[in-house]
């Protein structure tokens, strides 16, 4: 909770920090890489600083949290913080680094907004930001705990077992630990990051999701390629498709992630398009070892019936399970798909039993217009949530 003297010092300050929030993430990172470039180099997603995404994302973060310190005074953003803080982990991010983006981020807040930075502003942001770094450190802290690791130490090497081509833009890996010790638990919808080294030296980091079930000997990821368009190629996915072959090394983190399927017997929504199948898959698979009598509602999106990766995976894990419904929407069903709808899914077309929980994952436009069509329809917004793969622009929706 904020303190007395600092809230109304916020209150009145955050529209102008609000208004300069974009500018002083772009200097704070600037001055970070300008200090410790091996950062870039091998932790920050290189493709997310060249486009602005990470940028928005730590905006976005920011203003978000000081603006429910000081509507809220009692609650905290916790879905916004658990994300984050898993996505941390996932990274082998240390306590010792919130000092560092502490030294850099008020750096370029002075710089940008220079007297107007009174010491009793200072110091109110700098409550506002030790509130939220030390909510994430202890969350960090709890998730490296769980995982059974010292703080950072996520990596293991994983070798490639298999590979399989599952669409013209995706392929799957199934990985097993190089030292012959079982591959670990994890629960349904939670991913792992995977460091490659590529051509330059660089050691960048992506996530992905466990696509399988929990318990098998195995662990399986599935990988999109991302091509070159409106934003950059993607270099690791790229890579992956590219280099990574039966026998190979990965590097591969801990599991994480808070998108994970919930215990109980309540109803289930999962929402996915595209690549986002894959968290849904692993709670299908959970689901149907269970043997699970529990309603569950599958609704998946995707461009045609050959670029969705496991289609035919999805339909028999879907049949296995007594209660279970598929709902597919293509943008070009053709002949392979008479079942299925043709354009954008539209969740409203649907009969959503009482209780139910939503999980989505997908493009952002995708998960903004299943929510919006899910809170029209009476679910309340706790009980809807969401992965997003890449930095989180869509804060402050929970």
């Amino acid at each position: 909770m904020l303190s007395e003297q600092s809230t109304p010092v916020i209150r009145a300050t955050l529209p102008v920090v609000g208004a300069a929030i974009g500018e002083i993430t772009r200097l704070f990172y600037d001055k970070l890489f300008q200090d410790r470039p091996e950062l870039l180099r091998d932790l920050f997603n290189r493709g997310n600083q060249a486009n602005g995404e990470q940028q928005q994302a730590l905006a976005g973060s920011i203003a978000a949290f000081a603006g429910m310190l000081v509507a809220r005074p009692g609650a905290r953003p916790d879905a916004m913080l658990a994300r984050i803080a898993n996505k941390h982990a996932s990274l082998g991010i240390s306590s010792d680094q919130y000092k560092l983006v502490h030294q850099h981020l008020f750096a370029a807040i002075g710089e940008v907004l220079g007297d107007a930075v009174t010491p009793d502003v200072a110091a109110a942001w700098d409550e506002v930001y030790w509130l939220m770094a030390n909510a994430l450190i202890a969350a960090e802290s709890r998730l490296y705990q769980e995982a059974g690791t010292p703080e950072g130490e996520i990596w293991r090497s994983m070798r490639i077992t298999a590979r399989r081509e599952e669409t013209p833009d995706t392929v799957s890996f199934l990985l097993s630990p190089a030292d012959g010790r079982p591959v670990g638990a994890f629960r349904p919808g939670q991913y792992v990051s995977v460091q490659a080294e590529l051509p330059d030296g660089a050691r960048q980091i992506r996530q992905y999701s466990l696509s399988d079930a929990p318990g098998e000997q195995q662990w399986r990821i599935t990988v999109k390629r991302v091509k070159g368009g409106e934003g950059p190629e993607g270099e690791v996915s790229t890579w992956l498709h590219e280099h990574a072959r039966t026998g190979d090394l990965l590097t591969v983190s801990a599991p994480f992630g808070d998108l994970v399927l919930p215990d109980g017997d309540g109803p289930l929504l999962l929402a996915s398009a595209g690549v986002g199948t894959t968290p849904m898959l692993s709670m299908l698979h959970h689901l149907a070892a269970q043997e699970s009598g529990r309603q569950v509602t599958v609704l998946h999106a995707d461009r045609s019936p050959e670029d969705h990766a496991h289609r035919d995976e999805l339909r028999r894990l879907v049949d296995a399970l007594p209660n279970a419904t598929l709902h597919l929407w293509y943008e070009e069903p053709g002949e392979s798909a008479p079942e299925a709808a043709r354009g954008q899914a539209d969740v409203s077309a649907l009969e959503l039993p009482e209780g139910l929980t939503a999980y989505l994952c997908g493009p952002l436009p995708f998960m903004r217009a299943v929510r919006g069509d899910l809170l029209r329809g009476g679910l309340p917004a706790q009980d809807i949530h969401y992965e997003v793969f890449g930095p989180d622009l869509w804060l402050g929706q929970d």
